[in-house]
C-alpha cells in the first residue's frame, strides 16, 4: 500500500569546534525555504614548483607545500509570496528570511575579544553534511512588489575546510520504504468509518489522508475486520519537484559526478 511522503529540507546550524565539537546551536538553525538544485564539492591541494637555477636541470617534480581544502558552493532561494507553512508569520520584506544565512559569515568573538571569526557551520540534507567556514555569500534580490520592497532573493554561499575529507552519505531510510512486518495495521469493527478509526486514536484531523494512503474510496463503506494503516500523513511538495545534482571536482582536472534526485522547485 503507498505511503506519504515528507519533503526533506537541507539546514545551516552553527556547531562548536572547541571545547565540545559537534554540539549545536539550535537557536541559530536556518531551514531553506526551498532546496538547492546542485550541490558542488570541491578539492584542492596547495602545490609549488622549484624556481630559480634547481628548476632548470631536468624536469622540477611538483611538491606538495601546504594543506589541502575542500569546498561546497550551492544557491538557495527564499520567496515570499510563496504558500508560507502552517503557523509561519508571513514575512513582507525577503530579507527577514537571508538574514538568517548571512549570520553564518558574520565574525563574532572568538577565544580572544581581539579575534573575531565567523561561527563553523554544518550544512545538512539527508545523507549529505557538509562542515566548515562559510567563506562568501552572494545575494541577488529578484523581484520587487511595487513600493519597492524585494519579495524573492537567490544567495550563492561557499562553505570550506582546512583539510580533504571524504564526503560518506548518512545511513537513512528511502521515504516510503520500511522494514516488512514493523508497520502496525488496524483492524476495523463493523460500522466504523475511516473517520471514527481515526478519531479513536487521536487523528480524527488526517482521516482523509488515511483514507488515501489505504486506497479507499468510500471512507464510510467499510468491510468488518479490514485492515488500515493508521500512520499516514499528508506529503508535503512546494512548487512541484526538480532534479538535483552533486557534483565533484578537483583541481588537478579530474572530474567525477553523482546525481540523486530531490529538492523542489519554486512556484510562482
Amino acid at each position: 500500500m503507498p505511503d506519504s511522503q515528507n519533503l526533506a529540507k537541507a539546514k545551516l546550524q552553527e556547531i562548536d569546534s572547541k571545547p565540545n565539537p559537534n554540539t549545536i546551536h539550535p537557536e541559530n538553525d536556518c531551514v531553506v525555504q526551498f532546496n538547492p538544485e546542485t550541490l558542488k564539492v570541491s578539492f584542492a591541494n596547495q602545490i609549488s614548483k622549484p624556481e630559480g637555477a634547481g628548476a632548470k636541470k631536468g624536469k622540477p617534480p611538483t611538491q606538495f607545500v601546504g594543506q589541502g581544502t575542500t569546498k561546497l558552493s550551492l544557491q538557495l532561494w527564499f520567496d515570499i509570496t510563496a504558500p508560507m507553512p502552517p503557523g509561519k508569520k508571513a514575512e513582507t520584506d525577503v530579507r527577514k528570511l537571508t538574514k538568517k544565512v548571512a549570520y553564518f559569515i558574520t565574525p563574532k568573538a572568538g577565544e580572544s575579544a581581539e579575534k573575531m571569526i565567523p561561527p563553523l557551520v554544518r550544512f545538512s540534507w539527508g545523507s549529505f553534511q557538509f562542515d566548515g567556514i562559510m567563506e562568501s555569500l552572494e545575494e541577488s534580490l529578484e523581484f520587487f512588489s511595487s513600493d519597492g520592497r524585494p519579495l524573492r532573493a537567490s544567495v550563492t554561499i561557499g562553505l570550506t575546510q582546512q583539510e580533504i575529507t571524504e564526503i560518506k552519505p548518512k545511513n537513512l531510510t528511502p521515504p516510503g520504504i520500511s522494514t516488512p512486518g514493523t508497520r502496525p495495521l488496524t483492524q476495523v469493527p463493523a460500522g466504523d468509518s475511516v473517520q471514527k478509526a481515526a478519531d479513536k486514536q487521536g487523528k480524527g484531523d488526517n482521516w482523509q489522508d488515511i483514507a488515501a494512503a489505504n486506497n479507499i474510496e468510500n471512507p464510510r463503506l467499510l468491510q468488518p475486520g479490514q485492515l488500515l494503516d493508521m500512520s499516514a500523513s499528508a506529503g508535503i511538495s512546494v512548487g512541484g519537484s526538480a532534479q538535483a545534482g552533486v557534483s565533484t571536482q578537483t583541481s588537478a582536472g579530474i572530474q567525477t559526478g553523482v546525481s540523486v534526485s530531490g529538492g523542489a522547485s519554486i512556484g510562482g
